[in-house]
C-alpha cells in the first residue's frame, strides 16, 4: 500500500489528467490537440524525460492499430461487402430477426480483428442494402450491428485500441512494481476473448428478445434508403422533376453566378449548368451564367414554371442538353454520414467548395430530428450528419476514397478491385495467423499483411496512407505518456491508497465491478484511449493493495473502457445515429441497460475465469 502524501510531480500529474478530462468532456479544444498539449506538458515539466516523451508515436500500441486500419481498407477495396451482403441474404432467407442476428454476429466478428469504426464503415452500406432488397427498417439493423460492433472488439488484443494499448501500459507498469511484486506477463493475443464471446453473445441475445420491443419507434424515424422519389420527398422534401431552362437576353440571371443564383428562397434546386458546348454536373458556385446558358434544376412543375417565368427563362418540356448526365444509371441522389474522424467537421460546403473539388452538390443535412434545407451552403459540418448529394456516381465513389464520408447509399458502381478479393482475404488471414503463432510480435505480424496487400496491389501506398485516422493515432500515442507519468510519479498508487482505504473492505467482485462501472463512466467523458490510459495503472495498484492478481484489473478496464453504448462521443454511434434517425434520448433508452449489463458481464466472466 502506499504509505506517502501527494508530492508535487504527483499533483502536476494529477492536475494534467483533470485538464484532459475537462477538455475532452466540454469539446473546448480538438481532443488531438488535447492530447498534444498535455504531451508537450509532460516533457516541459520534466515529468517524462525527454528522451522518452514521443516514444509512444513508435510503441506497439500504436503501429497495431494503424496495421489494422490498412488492412481493413484493403478488405473494402477488394469488394468484400459486396459477397458479405449476398451471403448475409441468403442466410437469413430475408426473415427480419434472423437477419439482424446474422449481420450483427458477423460484424462483432470482424471487429475483433479490426479497428471498430472501420467495422461501422464496411457495414453501413451492407446494411443499407439489406435493407433496401428486405424492406427491414434500416434503424432495426444499424443499432444491434453497432452494439455488437463494440463488444465484439473484446474478442482478441487487436479489436479495439485500449486493448491494443493494454500490453505497452503494463510493461511500463512492470518499472514501477513494488518490492516484492511479480513482474506482470503480456497477456496473449486471445487473452480477453471468454469475456468478449459473453459480452457478444450478450449483445445478439439482448436485441434478439427485446428487439422488436427496444426498436419499435425506429421504424418511421429510420433512413431506410429506398432511393425512390417518393422517399427523399417524405423525408427531405426533396421531389419533383429536373427541368431545363434556357437563359433569355432579358433575364436578370445574367452575369450571375450559380451561387447568387441558387440563393434565390424561391429558386429550384439548381444541379446542372451548359454553358456553350460544357454541360456540367454540379456546377461550381462560381460558375457564370450568361445569355444562352442552360440551367438544370429539380422542382415541381408549377415551382419551376413560376421560377421561369419570374426571371424571363425559357422553360423546356423534356431534356434535349441534360437526358445523359440525368440517366439514373450514371447520376443521382444519395446520402452520406460523416464520421467523427472526417476533417469536414467545422467547415460548410462553401469552404470545402464541394461541387468544385468533388463534384457534389449538398441538398440537405439530416441533424438527428432536424432537417437543413435553406442555406445549406452555410451549415457547418458535425460528425454524425447525414449529407444528401446530388453527383455522378464516378464522382461519388471517387470522392468517397478519401474518408471524409462513408457513403450508405446502394448506389450503382463497379466494385473496385473484385479480381484482389482472393488475395485480401488470404492475406488478412494469413496476417491473423502470424500474430496467432507467436513467433512475431503482434505489429510486425500485422504489418507484415499490409506489406503483402500493398505488394499484391490490393491497396496503393497513397489508399494505405489514407486508410489511417491520424487524428486517432495522434490521440494515442500523445496520451501513451500520461500514463507512464501517472505510474512513474506515484499518481496512481497515490489514488489506488486512498480508493482501498474506502472500499479495501469490499470482496473481489464487487471491486472489479466498481472498476468496471468507473472506467466506463471515464470513457463516456475521455474517449476509450483517454481511460484506459488513466484508470489502468490506478487498477493494478488497487488490486496490488487489496492483495489480488492486478492482471484481471487491467483487462476488466480494457474492456470496459470502451463500454459507451449511449452517446456519439462513440465513433460507432456517431456514424450509425444520422442514418438510423437516433437522437440522443433513443441512445440512452437503448443503451444504457446494455451498458449496466455489459460491465456485470465482463466483471463476472474475467473474475471466473481470472483469478
Amino acid at each position: 500500500m502506499f504509505d506517502g502524501g501527494l508530492t508535487t510531480e504527483m499533483l502536476m500529474v494529477l492536475g494534467l489528467v483533470a485538464f484532459t478530462m475537462a477538455m475532452f468532456t466540454w469539446d473546448r479544444l480538438r481532443p488531438d490537440l488535447t492530447a498534444l498539449l498535455v504531451l508537450v506538458s509532460l516533457g516541459l515539466t520534466g515529468l517524462v524525460p525527454a528522451e522518452q516523451l514521443f516514444n509512444g508515436f513508435a510503441g506497439n500500441a500504436v503501429i497495431s492499430v494503424m496495421a489494422t486500419m490498412i488492412l481493413g481498407a484493403g478488405l473494402d477495396r477488394a469488394g468484400v461487402l459486396n459477397r458479405l451482403a449476398i451471403w448475409l441474404l441468403r442466410l437469413s432467407g430475408g426473415l427480419e430477426r434472423r437477419l439482424i442476428l446474422a449481420s450483427s454476429l458477423v460484424a462483432g466478428l470482424l471487429s475483433g480483428f479490426m479497428q471498430n469504426p472501420a467495422v461501422t464503415s464496411l457495414f453501413l452500406p451492407v446494411a443499407s442494402r439489406l435493407s433496401t432488397r428486405t424492406g427491414v427498417p434500416l434503424a432495426r439493423l444499424l443499432m444491434p450491428i453497432a452494439a455488437c460492433v463494440v463488444m465484439g472488439g473484446g474478442l482478441s488484443m487487436v479489436g479495439n485500441s485500449p486493448l491494443i494499448l493494454l500490453n505497452d501500459l503494463i510493461e511500463s507498469a512492470n518499472r514501477n512494481l513494488p518490492s516484492g511484486v511479480a513482474t506482470l506477463k503480456p497477456l496473449g493475443m486471445f487473452a480477453p476473448l471468454p469475456a468478449g464471446l459473453a459480452l457478444l453473445v450478450l449483445g445478439l441475445a439482448y436485441f434478439g428478445l427485446f428487439g422488436r420491443r427496444l426498436l419499435r419507434d425506429a421504424d418511421d424515424k429510420s433512413v431506410a434508403p429506398g432511393r425512390t422519389e417518393s422517399y427523399f420527398a417524405r423525408t427531405y422534401g426533396i421531389e419533383g422533376e429536373v427541368f431545363e431552362l434556357t437563359v433569355t437576353a432579358e433575364s436578370p440571371l445574367v452575369g450571375m453566378s450559380v451561387g447568387d443564383a441558387e440563393s434565390n428562397p424561391e429558386a429550384p434546386l439548381l444541379l446542372a449548368l451548359k454553358t456553350g458546348n460544357e454541360a456540367r454536373l454540379s456546377p461550381p458556385a462560381d460558375s457564370m451564367i450568361w445569355v444562352g446558358s442552360v440551367l438544370g434544376v429539380m422542382g415541381r412543375r408549377e415551382q419551376v414554371s413560376d421560377y421561369a417565368q419570374n426571371n424571363l427563362l425559357r422553360m423546356s418540356p423534356r431534356l434535349r442538353h441534360f437526358a445523359d448526365l440525368f440517366n439514373p444509371a450514371r447520376a443521382g441522389i444519395s446520402e452520406a454520414v460523416v464520421p467523427p474522424t472526417s476533417p469536414w467537421i467545422g467547415k460548410t460546403s462553401r469552404e470545402l467548395q464541394l461541387r468544385k473539388a468533388h463534384g457534389l452538390s449538398l441538398l440537405a443535412i439530416n441533424r438527428g430530428s432536424e432537417v437543413f434545407r435553406e442555406d445549406v451552403r452555410d451549415v457547418p459540418i458535425r460528425a454524425g450528419d447525414l449529407l444528401v448529394l446530388h453527383s455522378f456516381w464516378r464522382d461519388l465513389a471517387l470522392a468517397a476514397q478519401s474518408r471524409n464520408f462513408v457513403v450508405v447509399t446502394d448506389y450503382p458502381k463497379e466494385e473496385q478491385r473484385p479480381h484482389k478479393l482472393l488475395h485480401a482475404v488470404l492475406i488478412f488471414l494469413g496476417a491473423i495467423a502470424l500474430t496467432l503463432s507467436g513467433h512475431l510480435p503482434v505489429p510486425v505480424a500485422l504489418m507484415t499483411g499490409v506489406v503483402a496487400m500493398l505488394l499484391a496491389g490490393v491497396l496503393t501506398m497513397d489508399e494505405a496512407y489514407a486508410a489511417v485516422s491520424w487524428k486517432t493515432v495522434f490521440i494515442m500515442a500523445a496520451l501513451i505518456p500520461l500514463g507512464w507519468a501517472m505510474d512513474s510519479s506515484g499518481a496512481a498508487a497515490w489514488i489506488a491508497a486512498e480508493l482501498f482505504e474506502r472500499f479495501g473492505e469490499l470482496p473481489r467482485w464487487l471491486l472489479l465491478f466498481l472498476t468496471g462501472m468507473l472506467t466506463s463512466l471515464f470513457g463516456l467523458m475521455i474517449s476509450n484511449v483517454g481511460a484506459t490510459v488513466i484508470m489502468v495503472p490506478m487498477a493494478i495498484n488497487l488490486a496490488i493493495s487489496h492483495g489480488d492478481a492486478p492482471l484481471p484489473y487491467a483487462l476488466v478496464v480494457a474492456l470496459c473502457a470502451s463500454n459507451n453504448l449511449i452517446s456519439v462521443s462513440n465513433p460507432v454511434l456517431a456514424m450509425v445515429s444520422g442514418p438510423a434517425g437516433f437522437r440522443g434520448v433513443d441512445l440512452l433508452r437503448l443503451g444504457l441497460p446494455l451498458s449496466a449489463l455489459y460491465v456485470l458481464v465482463a466483471t463476472t466472466v474475467i473474475g471466473l475465469v481470472y483469478r
